[in-house]
């Protein structure tokens, strides 16, 4: 009797994503990878293992895992932890992760939310753990940081160079706003590094792993008001602070329409008739546009490491910009008002008007957003 031909594609039909399984020379290699989605699956259980470590799990704790992948890191959550909340993108993967624990005991333990973590509400959870998409590390780094209640831990696994802008001190290369950010409402530890060999594909980039701390109870002030204060002086961290404030005409500006709103909410009256001719002809400090949008990959070359010569052409050519310029706008009465709250603030008040964002601490700022908020000067 003649034999039943045997079924080589173990009956997986030529159309699935997942044909040509185990043709490959990785064997678990199912389907290719969308690196434009950040997938790099964690392949090295000793390293999965560790973060998990890291972690400090309990046996009554909710974790939340963004980006799962295929579930190294899911099985070893769901070892330790009460329950695992996984947020998924690719529904491959999310099919993936969810058939590696079917029929176990803890299948019902793991619930698979399909969808973008930035865009999602998310539940409670103590702990989250990510082998997280490099393009979503600062999103996800804030949006973790505004979560209430508050997580106990956060154990992310990020880019190398994004993971040491977290933890960077004033004067490093890269203090940034993100580090000053970071660092007032979290407690920020480097953990271990992790190399490129570790993925599967391999990045292009080294990795680490941090944790974050949130701090509790939060810091007192408005995260608004903060970040704002912090987008105007990282502008170009490079500058002094006076130059961030007085040389960019729409800092100015904003300042200007947040103050009038202000005086507006507390019954403030407020003259904005034009300033005097004569005033008006003052030269003033050169002045940039400024769009809102800081560049933490900034690196400008500092105006100390220029020669004399080019330091002394560029103040000539400003000084006779601004004299001759028949077209500058003159300015009303509250935006000198506001330029001269500013100055208050820089020169007298705080004394920081000539250090640059790059060189200040955490305090420098405080210092700063108390001193405009005295004076009426608000960032959002």
């Amino acid at each position: 009797m003649p034999k039943a031909a045997s079924r080589k594609n173990n009956g997986v039909s030529k159309g699935s994503p997942y044909a040509g399984a185990g043709k490959t020379k990785a064997g678990n290699n199912i389907f290719k990878m969308n690196t434009d989605l950040g997938q790099h699956v964690l392949k090295n259980p000793g390293v999965a293992q560790a973060i998990v470590d890291k972690a400090d799990l309990k046996q009554s704790d909710i974790v939340l895992e963004v980006g799962p992948g295929s579930g190294n890191l899911t099985v070893k959550i769901l070892e330790k932890a009460k329950r695992c909340i996984a947020v998924e993108l690719d529904p491959r993967m999310a099919a993936e992760v969810t058939k590696r624990v079917q029929g176990t005991p803890s299948q019902k333990r793991l619930e698979v939310l399909l969808g973008d973590v930035i865009k999602t509400d998310l539940p409670y959870f103590d702990v989250c753990i990510s082998n997280t998409p490099y393009q979503i590390s600062s999103p996800l780094t804030f949006k973790l940081l505004a979560t209430s209640p508050a997580p106990r831990t956060c154990i992310l696994m990020f880019q190398r160079e994004f993971a040491m802008r977290l933890f960077a001190k004033p004067g490093d290369k890269l203090y940034s706003r993100l580090s000053v950010n970071a660092q007032m409402w979290a407690k920020i530890d480097h953990i271990m590094k992790v190399g490129k060999n570790n993925f599967k594909p391999p990045p292009a980039v080294e990795s680490s792993v941090v944790r974050l701390v949130p701090k509790v109870p939060r810091p007192q002030i408005s995260y608004e008001e903060w970040d704002g204060l912090l987008r105007v002086c990282f502008v170009r961290k490079n500058k002094t602070l006076r130059s961030s404030f007085l040389g960019t005409t729409s800092v100015l500006d904003m300042l200007e329409s947040n103050y009038k709103t202000w005086c507006a909410q507390n019954d403030i009256a407020l003259d904005d008739g034009p300033e005097e001719e004569a005033d008006s002809m003052e030269v003033e400090e050169p002045e940039e546009e400024w769009n809102g949008i800081m560049d933490v990959d900034d690196e400008l070359e500092d105006e100390d490491d220029l020669p004399q010569f080019f330091k002394d052409e560029n103040a000539r050519k400003s000084a006779l910009s601004n004299k001759h310029n028949p077209n500058r706008k003159r300015k009303g009465k509250v935006a000198e008002l506001v330029r001269a709250k500013v100055c208050k603030v820089l020169d007298d008040e705080t004394e920081l008007g000539e250090k640059r964002a790059r060189m200040c601490d955490e305090g420098d700022f405080l210092k700063l957003l108390y001193s405009f908020n005295v004076e009426g000067i608000h960032f959002s």
